[in-house]
């Protein structure tokens, strides 16, 4: 256990504020930024993009200078474990070098940039140790392995002789938190810790944080722009817009009686996983600022679109000498079932389980190694490449990364219209009526035509890349992962979009996601992935509220609720590891059997694996 002994706090930041000197004179990064951090505690910071949450805890490190930034006012005072109080803003490098890593302890967003690609796990963690607490080699590597047990990763002496990339990303978090931990810092700042993660992986990360925090005292800073997470973890709420904090508050009083205008319209923003039950169809959110707008249900209609059955598809794994293929990953197995004109059908599981290489294969961007592909009477599959190069008319695609799907030096309007220009679809002067229309749309100002990629928000691409799918008029839509990358506000609004076009223009969508609260608010039909085969599918409702499959049981428990009434326990939480998708050439899978348990809602009979 630490030494806890002060009773003040662990951290003050008081009237914090950061610059960063930009050719066009200086930006604020934090204008006017204060709140405490005690000792045991864990204040949730939140906010969207550019807000300033991330700069106030890089400038708690010290470590805003390396990134051009400068604190131009405020203290920082931190109470060390000896020497008493200090103002980090004043504090000399070499002391900043012992405090951290030592006193303060910091996990990164992304953990394969925070770990070094060359070194084995075992090296980089005893390196701290050895550099801070002066241990030999032999305790150094003890002192990890304990730690590694801590943050619960199996099999802990292999993973001290592998390298990062060995690691899937919830793994490779968790050597991260490990790492962070392995001084016993008094503070622990942790920078979205869990974005980058599926809903199982975060459950448990989350629960182990809070866990840890409570055997060793550390009093953790938690940013994150995920309301429903805050709600897991926080004790305080410190809500951050625009460089200054607009709120502060515990976590009860922010979620049941939030004050400021921006906060509330944060969590009108937030889906509510159960926010959905008793009603038969999806509707939008009712967003701050749109009270006056009708909110309609989208029906649908009992005509079927696409038609998907036994599909299959698998990567072959090459090896030895002549680059034989010596296995194959089984990425979709046997994969079957239907959309109907202006619905949606959501397939949802964790990273690695194959619902983006079924959205793929459905457009055949990859090939299928066996199934049909029915659209609108189309056999996909039978198509050569002519004339698949015409039936993609009907089918477009939406990206989860709007920067990397656009052209960086091509204007938005060029874009857009791009489609229209390849299938030759409009002429003329009608091609730019059709792309202001569009922009209209998609609620973007026609001057934005005119603007690069470059220079919009994350939302807005996204906008103009769901633009860019309608520019042909098409039947379905596959979005895949489209709005993860969002913030909430934004995620909430360009959901809204999605489904107000899919009223006006009978679109039907195939929503590929990992966020359960998400698929629930959009989705007429749901299926489960799990290793490629869809393990439950049938509507909405039988799906979130009469989960039959285990798997699809446990995705439900996993998913964090914006209630801080509602919070898991470690306890709730067992997850079985994923077996490897990868198989040899002699391997036979069975088929997919199913059971219906009510019409349309069916279950896996089949062994998946968990």
């Amino acid at each position: 256990m630490l030494d806890q002994t002060t009773n003040g706090p662990i951290a003050q930041i008081k009237g914090l504020r950061v610059e960063f000197q930009t050719k066009d004179g200086p930006v604020v990064g934090v204008e006017d930024v204060s709140f405490d951090i005690n000792p045991g505690e864990t204040v949730c910071v939140v906010g969207e993009s550019g807000s300033g949450k991330s700069v106030s805890s890089l400038s708690l490190m010290r470590l805003v200078e390396y990134g051009g930034g400068e604190i131009a006012g405020g203290r920082l005072l931190f109470d060390r474990a000896q020497g008493g109080e200090v103002d980090l803003a004043q504090t000399n490098q070499p002391t900043m070098r012992h405090i951290r890593g030592n006193e303060i302890g910091m996990i990164f967003q992304e953990p394969m940039t925070a770990l070094n690609p060359v070194f084995t796990v075992g090296k980089q963690m005893t390196e701290g140790l050895r550099l801070h607490k002066g241990m030999s080699k032999s305790q150094a590597e003890e002192r990890a392995l304990d730690l590694l047990r801590q943050v619960r990763i199996p099999e802990p002496e292999r993973r001290l002789q592998q390298f990062p990339h060995e690691l899937s990303g919830g793994m490779r978090q968790r050597v991260v938190i490990a790492m962070a931990l392995a001084c016993e810092p008094r503070l622990l700042i942790a920078d979205e810790p869990t974005t980058a993660l599926d809903v199982t992986i975060q459950a448990e990360i989350l629960a182990l944080m809070d866990r840890l925090k409570r055997e060793t005292g550390t009093a953790v800073m938690f940013i994150t722009h995920d309301m429903a997470v805050v709600a897991q973890m926080a004790d305080r709420v410190v809500v951050m817009f625009r460089g200054n904090k607009v709120e502060e508050g515990t976590v009860e009083e922010i979620f049941e009686n939030p004050q400021h205008p921006y906060t509330k319209a944060l969590l009108a923003a937030v889906p509510k996983l159960g926010e959905m039950t008793g009603k038969a169809y999806p509707e939008p959110m009712k967003l701050m600022g749109s009270e006056d707008k009708e909110i309609l249900p989208i029906k649908g209609s009992d005509e079927v679109l696409l038609t998907v059955k036994n599909l299959t598809t698998r990567f072959p794994v090459t090896g030895g000498f002549f680059r034989r293929t010596v296995a194959n990953v089984h990425a979709v197995e046997d994969v079957s079932f239907s959309i109907n004109k202006g619905e949606t059908l959501s397939l949802v599981g964790e990273s690695g389980c194959g619902k983006s290489t079924a959205g793929r294969s459905i457009l055949r961007l990859v090939e299928p190694q066996e199934g049909e592909i029915d659209l609108g009477g189309k056999d996909i599959m039978a198509l050569n490449q002519q004339q698949l190069r015409n039936a993609r008319l009907d089918m477009q695609m939406i990206f989860q990364d709007p920067f990397a799907s656009l052209n960086p030096q091509m204007q938005l309007s060029d874009q857009v219209a791009e489609p229209i220009h390849n299938f030759a679809t409009l002429k003329g002067a009608d091609v730019t009526k059709r792309v202001e229309m569009l922009f209209d749309r998609v609620e973007l100002p026609r001057s934005f035509m005119r603007r690069f990629p470059h220079e919009l928000s994350g939302g807005q691409r996204q906008r103009v890349a769901i633009a860019r799918a309608l520019a042909l008029n098409p039947k379905l839509i596959i979005a895949d992962e489209a709005v993860s990358a969002l913030d909430v506000s934004v995620q909430a609004q360009v959901l809204n979009l999605m489904m107000e076009l899919q009223q006006e223009m009978e679109l039907s969508f195939l929503f590929i996601s990992h966020d359960m609260a998400v698929v629930e608010r959009v989705s007429h039909k749901v299926g489960v992935m799990y290793l490629g085969r869809i393990v439950e599918i049938g509507n909405r409702s039988q799906v979130f509220e009469n989960p039959q499959h285990p798997y699809t049981q446990a995705l439900m428990k996993a998913v964090p609720i914006a209630d801080p009434r509602q919070r898991k326990d470690e306890k709730d939480l067992n997850f079985k590891p994923i077996p490897s998708p990868i198989h040899p050439i002699s391997y036979k899978p069975q088929k997919s059997i199913y059971r219906q348990i009510e019409p349309g809602h069916e279950v896996l009979l089949t062994d998946s694996g968990y």
